[in-house]
């Protein structure tokens, strides 16, 4: 195994930028090029999968490493109009450690970590011959004795703590081992991390407290490099050769935020769907759907509530500090939306979580058709009848299934603000999902309705929903009328559903009209 002044992260590197739809994150070198050196220069930068940590992973050590010439790989890059960085440039000693990289065959802990560090002792062995005259029984030691300094980039550092093979006392000699390596060491010029789990730093005496972590929730340093901001997708829709509206990508991959309130897109999904010219589930395709399952199942009572809201539209404010390795078993609510947002399930911007967009939402439709939702699922599974009594015109079968759910006596669903009928409405007609792209408080001809459903395929009806408490239903689709919100829906459909359901506090009664427009 080569991990000293190796050629990898510049070849990788080189691939991502010849892909069309490479994003030039090179500024980010100027950032970390000024801790280089300094009681500062040990960072731990955590985000979800494929927010673009690897390829940057790959570009330092392409940029610093002395083993290659990587200059007109550069040549192009805005690192270049940086002042003071080509003293930087392939001028270091770069250990670069991908983590995720695994012994064949594989099934403890012992073999991980020795696999690594024979990597290293056979690399400084070969880089200063001299240290074979004496036996080392730690590898710190024979990197002190090179008398030389290194800049160590260590991409995905949480790997192994996936593994089932991993015991508490694994996961401690693991953070041991990285202390005895990185930690007051004089030959450490800088130690950069990536991964998707910060450092266990916020649990008393950690191993790698030295560690400056940035995060989705506090990182208001290195943001902008990671993931991709509206403007960077507007430049890709206008060089990709398979057209995808902005506004598709916007709803489809947007959601998160830098910490100035800018967008921030998931890049993973962005590309594929810019090189497949077709919006899809790309990065949850591949297992988040039982990973945020995981993550609520781990006490579904404590966030259940705030799950349904969300899915609603309705954002959950929380005070969140954090989310740590040690942290791996998830029991209080804080905790379990800290690990939702460290996992990028959640975005948590101005004190505040919601769902990101479109394609986590469809996630979240799923998991509350799980058994562990308890009566949350049978709702759901009662949502086919009632988009079908809907689209038969059948209000008063609608209206009976509303009365069906607020007689469960289910607490956040009792109609104590709008709120909770918002969450009634969302639960009722979640199976219309299937078909409808649906919008709350939409904007549609002189104002906002309260729910207007767009039909995915030509041949259904658009319907366009109102609310009304203490008011009739009448009243309801008069509102739908005089203010015209059918407008958008016409675009859409050929033929339109008003839907008006009205709810008497006082007699606890639902009531509901649809009528048919073409």
């Amino acid at each position: 195994m080569n991990y000293l002044n190796t050629e990898e992260p510049y070849l990788l590197f080189q691939k991502a930028v010849n892909n069309p739809m490479f994003v030039d994150k090179s500024m980010l070198i100027d950032a970390v090029s000024k801790r280089i050196g300094t009681n500062s220069g040990y960072l731990c930068i955590t985000r979800p999968r494929r927010f673009g940590k690897s390829i940057n992973a790959h570009m330092l050590g392409a940029y610093y490493s002395k083993g290659i010439n990587s200059r007109h790989l550069f040549a192009q890059l805005r690192i270049t109009s940086a002042s003071g960085n080509q003293k930087h440039h392939n001028s270091h000693n770069v250990v670069f450690l991908d983590m995720s990289r695994f012994p064949d065959f594989c099934n403890c802990y012992k073999q991980y970590i020795s696999s690594v560090i024979e990597g290293l002792r056979e690399d400084l062995l070969e880089a200063y011959p001299w240290l074979g005259k004496k036996t080392y029984y730690a590898v710190s030691q024979m990197f002190r004795d090179s008398r030389d300094s290194f800049l160590f980039i260590i991409d995905e550092w949480d790997s192994v703590f996936y593994k089932d093979f991993m015991t508490d006392a694994d996961r401690s000699a693991y953070l041991s081992f990285f202390k005895n390596l990185l930690k007051d060491q004089p030959y450490v010029e800088l130690a950069y991390l990536t991964g998707v789990l910060p450092i266990a730093k916020y649990s008393s005496g950690s191993e790698l407290n030295m560690f400056d972590e940035y995060n989705f929730m506090n990182d208001t340093v290195f943001d902008s490099y990671f993931g991709f901001s509206e403007q960077e997708v507007r430049d890709l829709c206008e060089r990709s050769a398979k057209a995808v509206p902005f506004d598709d990508l916007k709803k489809w991959y947007d959601g998160y935020f830098m910490s100035n309130g800018e967008s921030l897109f998931n890049p993973r999904s962005v590309v594929s769907a810019l090189s497949h010219g077709v919006c899809l589930n790309y990065w949850t395709q591949t297992g988040p759907m039982n990973e945020i399952a995981s993550c609520i199942e781990h006490n579904t009572a404590a966030v259940r509530e705030d799950v349904v809201k969300m899915v609603a539209g309705i954002p959950i404010e929380a005070d969140l500090e954090g989310y740590s390795a040690s942290e791996l078993q998830l029991h209080s609510r804080d905790e379990i939306l800290s690990a939702m947002v460290v996992f990028g399930f959640l975005t948590y911007y101005d004190g505040c979580l919601r769902i990101p967009n479109h394609e986590l939402m469809e996630k979240y439709l799923r998991v509350l058709a799980r058994d562990s939702m308890g009566e949350v699922k049978e709702i759901v599974e009662s949502s086919r009848q009632m988009l079908d009594a809907t689209l038969a015109g059948d209000a008063s079968t609608v209206a009976q299934i509303l009365e069906h759910v607020h007689d469960r006596e289910i607490p956040f669903l009792q109609y104590h603000d709008e709120n909770s009928l918002s969450c009634v409405i969302t639960l009722c007609y979640l199976y219309a999902r299937k078909d409808y792209l649906i919008e709350r408080e939409s904007k549609s001809g002189k104002g906002y309705c309260d729910y207007l459903f767009l039909p995915k395929k030509y041949g259904k009806p658009a319907i366009v929903l109102e609310l009304k408490v203490n008011d009739t239903c009448e009243a309801a689709i008069s509102q739908i009328k005089d203010k015209n919100y059918i407008e958008k829906a016409k675009q859409s459909a050929s033929q339109v559903l008003l839907v008006g359901i009205s709810y008497d506090k006082s007699s606890k009664r639902h009531r509901c009209i649809i009528e048919k427009q073409l």
